[in-house]
C-alpha cells in the first residue's frame, strides 16, 4: 500500500461563471446553474472511465471503474490493460492521502503541482464542483437517427488567467442529467489527459438503507 498526495473533493464551492457564450447563451446558463448544483448536491457517483495521459513522447490509456461518495471514498479500479486490472486507488472522505492496493501504477507527474493521470477523475469532479467557468455553450456530440445530440460544454481555468495559459479544464455534461460525457484537463494550451465516461451516475440527497 502506498500514499501520494491528492486533491480532495470537500473543498466548499466557490467561483462560478464569469459567462456563457454561443446562440443558446441564456439556455447554456440556466443549465450551468443547474449542473453547478447537482454537483455540489452530489453524495455518490459511479462510472466507467476510458483515460488517456499524454506525456509527449509516451501516452498511457487505461480504462477504470469509479465509485465516489460523499461520506464514504473514493474508489478507482482499473479494468485494463490487463497487467495492471484490479489495480485500485482509494481516498477517504476528508482525507487527502491516496492508497494504492495492488499494482501500483506509477508513470510521473504531468506538471509541478504533481497531476497524475490517477488524479484525474477526482480533478474534473472538483471542476464540475467549484471551478471557474470562464465559458459555456450547448454544442452538438453526434446524433441518433434524426435526432441530435447535444452537450453542455464548459471551459474552466483560473480567474484572471488567458485562455491557452496554466491548467485549463473542458467538461462535457448530458444537459437533462447532468452526467459527466467527457473531461479534458491542458497545461499552456496542450492537452495532457483525456477522459471518456460511460454509465455515468450521479446520486443526490440520502440513499434508502
Amino acid at each position: 500500500m502506498r500514499s501520494a498526495r491528492l486533491c480532495a473533493l470537500t473543498i466548499a464551492p466557490a467561483l462560478l461563471l464569469a459567462a456563457c457564450g454561443g446562440g443558446e447563451a441564456d439556455r447554456a446558463e440556466e443549465l450551468l446553474q443547474q449542473a453547478r448544483r447537482a454537483y455540489v448536491e452530489m453524495t455518490a457517483c459511479t462510472a466507467h472511465v476510458e483515460l488517456t495521459a499524454d506525456y509527449g513522447e509516451r501516452v498511457f490509456s487505461y480504462g477504470a471503474e469509479l465509485s465516489w461518495e460523499k461520506e464514504g471514498e473514493l474508489v478507482i479500479t482499473l479494468t485494463s490493460p490487463e497487467n495492471v486490472a484490479g489495480a485500485s486507488a482509494v481516498v477517504h472522505a476528508g482525507e487527502t492521502a491516496l492508497e494504492y492496493e495492488g499494482v501500483m501504477v506509477e508513470t510521473g507527474p504531468l506538471d509541478d503541482r504533481g497531476l497524475t493521470p490517477v488524479d484525474a477523475v477526482p480533478a474534473l469532479l472538483t471542476y464540475a464542483r467549484e471551478g471557474f467557468v470562464a465559458e459555456c455553450c450547448l454544442e452538438d456530440s453526434g446524433s441518433t437517427g434524426e435526432e441530435t445530440i447535444q452537450a453542455l460544454r464548459l471551459s474552466l481555468r483560473e480567474p484572471e488567467a488567458q485562455p491557452g495559459t496554466g491548467r485549463e479544464c473542458e467538461l462535457w455534461l448530458d444537459p437533462e442529467t447532468f452526467a459527466l460525457l467527457r473531461g479534458e484537463l491542458s497545461l499552456d494550451g496542450r492537452t495532457v489527459i483525456q477522459c471518456q465516461f460511460s454509465g455515468f451516475i450521479l446520486e443526490t440527497g440520502t440513499r434508502a438503507d
